[in-house]
């Protein structure tokens, strides 16, 4: 299975809070924002916890093929 992560960049409020989490997929971008550094993944680890984390529901994670 694959999944598809991004972050909606109008909702972010750039907490930080995906990054400490799940620091080897997240980064924030020269904005404050939250950054994903592979979009597409085979599995989830620790980014399933840090969109359930995020305080604005800014993360998406779809199941891709």
């Amino acid at each position: 299975m694959k999944y598809k992560i991004t972050v909606d960049k109008e909702t972010c409020i750039g907490c930080g809070s995906c990054l400490a989490i799940c620091p080897e997929n997240f980064e924030m971008d020269e904005e404050g924002k939250s950054k994903v550094k592979n979009e597409e993944i085979e599995e989830l680890g620790c980014n399933q916890q840090a969109a359930d984390a995020c305080p604005a529901g800014s993360i998406k994670i779809e199941k891709i093929k």
